[in-house]
């Protein structure tokens, strides 16, 4: 099992970065046109001849050429020969990678899908760009879904659960704080927005299965290619679905300690943007799952123009470095360059901060961590270049990657089963018929009557059937417009209602308990 070869000094000192090193995690740098996606390349292809899966994302569309062999027929090829010559490496030929392309939106590769509920609303606050008070109220929403046996799964789930906390605000308040109907409104119009950019595609089932970025092919890695160009456009959306995926990881797989090997390694490019804007608490949060991912097995690689982008928090725990070139422009550029110059181990050979600003495309200055985890010094070091091909896939040629995926059929059409918005409606709908019961024959006739909802929802029908029936007729506008549950209705209805059984008896945390492994066994 060969380490990760990165390329040699001017002297032909060949320069690795150790696998068993890996999952201490790590730093591409450098301004555009430097290099770093070729690095990443060339890192990732590494990863995957050496038994590990990958995962990054194609922020520019160029990278998911990796899947395909190079070509001497490029017109950089020449370049390519002659750094594989200047290098030595005498086993080069150019060869594709098994590679699984994912896209958020479905348009360029395999969907990806969480729920509303395993988003959390510390994150979803962050994507929805809420205040404090706002995020509080989304906080409540989800505590009473929870509470009262609701399955938050997409956003439709969200509006009615919101809506509900709404209505009954005045009674929710002594148990879960104030709800503001400003507050409702504000979260309201915010998911409208986001529906508007098709971000709600990302919520719903069938949810994501994280087992399915680490797997292999005939003992290679395959290379997940998550599809970026359009989901660039909502940099809150990219950055939000990235610190869920990290989280997911950390919460899913099992300690490890340190392995011969990383079971799976993330490039997160465009890092910059997972911390612009992040309240502290997400920060914390960040750092943290950072920290410890690593004793998973984990090795995560940022990848970003100015390496100050990367908190100081976050930085320290980076022990393996490729700085390509920085540009001194500004003032803050050359705040940059000396952070960087600041970060390495010393070299009394090498004046590192005027080598920043004068290597030059494909060179780097590289320091990686030795068999005790102790940073190696920094070398100015020519990189190799990749075997697969430099550039973007053909449509024909991203279609039948597609058709050959391991999990095609498995997540490519979306499921919408019973959950929280059909039962709202379904209560309200109850309410509205109670409520026409009433004026019909009197309060005392129907009080004798089994209720037909819990007793929470008695306060509903004291509000008449006006607004019972506004909720009935949005139900039957979704029916018209074909959003039915197809999902299996026993299974449905066997999850709901022992969750809600298990809260009233034993508490929440029982009822959340029994939900998961109900709906477990029934799908």
């Amino acid at each position: 099992m060969g380490d990760i070869f990165l390329g040699k000094t001017a002297d032909g000192t060949s320069q690795y970065l150790r696998l068993d090193q890996a999952n201490r995690h790590g730093l591409v740098a450098g301004a555009t046109g430097t290099g770093k996606t070729v690095t990443l390349q060339t890192m990732a292809e590494q990863f995957s001849r050496a038994g590990v899966p990958v995962f990054a994302a194609d922020v520019k569309g160029d990278l998911a050429g990796i899947a395909m062999p190079g070509s001497a027929a490029f017109k950089h090829a020449d370049k390519i020969e002659s750094r594989i010559t200047e290098l030595g490496v005498e086993d080069f030929a150019y060869e594709g990678n098994p590679t699984v392309l994912w896209d958020l939106f479905g348009e360029q590769g395999h969907p990806i899908r969480t729920t509303v509920s395993e988003m959390g609303p510390l994150l979803l606050a962050r994507l929805l760009d809420l205040n404090d008070t706002q995020e509080g109220v989304l906080a409540i929403a989800f505590q009473w879904a929870d509470d009262n046996g609701l399955l938050l799964l997409d956003f439709d789930d969200l509006r009615s659960v919101l809506v509900a906390v709404g209505e009954n605000a005045k009674e929710l308040k002594l148990q879960y704080g104030n709800v503001s109907s400003q507050s409702i409104g504000a979260i309201q119009r915010q998911l409208l927005a986001f529906e508007r950019q098709g971000a709600d595609r990302f919520f719903g089932e069938p949810a994501f299965e994280i087992a399915d970025f680490m797997t292999l092919e005939d003992g290679r890695g395959r290379i997940n290619i998550l599809a970026a160009d359009k989901l660039m456009r909502s940099p809150k959306l990219y950055a939000t679905f990235l610190l869920w995926l990290l989280a997911e990881l950390f919460e899913a797989l099992p300690e490890v300690g340190d392995p011969d090997k990383p079971k799976l390694v993330f490039f997160f490019d465009e890092a910059h943007l997972l911390f612009d804007d992040a309240p502290k608490a997400l920060m914390d949060k960040v750092e943290q799952v950072v920290r410890l991912v690593r004793s998973k097995g984990i090795g995560v690689f940022f990848v970003t123009q100015n390496p100050i982008d990367i908190p100081e928090e976050i930085a320290g725990q980076l022990g393996n470095r490729v700085q390509h070139a920085l540009r001194a422009f500004t003032k803050r550029d050359q705040r940059a360059i000396r952070a960087a110059a600041e970060t390495f181990r010393i070299n009394p050979d090498l004046d590192v901060e005027q080598a920043i600003t004068e290597l030059k495309t494909g060179e780097a200055l590289v320091s990686t961590l030795d068999e005790h985890g102790a940073p190696g010094v920094v070398e100015r070091t020519r990189i190799v270049p990749p075997r697969s091909r430099l550039g973007p896939l053909l449509a024909a040629e991203r279609g039948q990657i597609q058709v050959d995926s391991p999990f095609v059929g498995k997540y490519d059409e979306a499921i919408d089963r019973e959950s929280a918005a059909e039962v709202l409606a379904q209560k309200a709908a109850d309410a509205a018929e109670t409520a026409e019961e009433v004026g019909e024959k009197g309060r005392e006739e129907v009080a004798k009557r089994e209720r037909k909802s819990p007793s929470i929802w008695e306060k509903a029908w004291k509000r008449g059937s006006k607004t019972a029936a506004s909720s009935a007729a949005g139900k039957m506008g979704r029916t018209i417009l074909g959003k039915r549950s197809r999902a299996n209705p026993v299974a449905s209805g066997v999850t709901s209602a022992a969750g809600s059984l298990a809260t009233d008896l034993a508490g929440p945390l029982a009822g959340r308990f029994v939900r998961n492994l109900i709906g477990g066994l029934m799908r």
